[in-house]
């Protein structure tokens, strides 16, 4: 994904069977780059918070002496599904993308993020 390119990559995730929010997040600010919503969702505090998820995991690698990088973080709620994806290429970047699990097919919207940050 190229940082001139995130409107486009953030309409093509909210095209996704099921999408409900998507944003492009600075984990490490916290700050949302670009942002989509279908109207119901709080995406800037979600994104603020997916950060913190991310800064969590990070420490908890660090920790553990844990080798490699994260691909994805999915965090699934019962009538949702969170899917947190690392920016290749862009270290401190991710994409976060919220779907009603009632209509998303999970493998589906994991396939769609990775075609879309490529």
């Amino acid at each position: 994904m190229e940082l001139n390119n995130i409107d486009n990559v953030l309409e093509e995730l909210m095209g996704i069977n099921g999408a409900i929010a998507t944003g492009v997040i600075d984990w490490e600010s916290g700050m949302a780059l670009g942002m989509r919503s279908n109207g119901n969702f709080d995406i800037e505090l979600a994104c603020a918070g997916n950060a913190e998820v991310i800064k969590a995991k990070m420490a908890t690698m660090r920790s553990l002496n844990l080798e490699g990088e994260i691909s994805d973080i999915l965090i699934t709620l019962t009538d949702q599904l969170h899917i947190i994806s690392m920016v290749p290429g862009y270290k401190e970047l991710a994409v976060y993308l919220a779907l009603d699990a009632s209509k998303a097919n999970l493998a589906l919207a994991r396939a769609a993020v990775k075609k879309a940050l490529q």
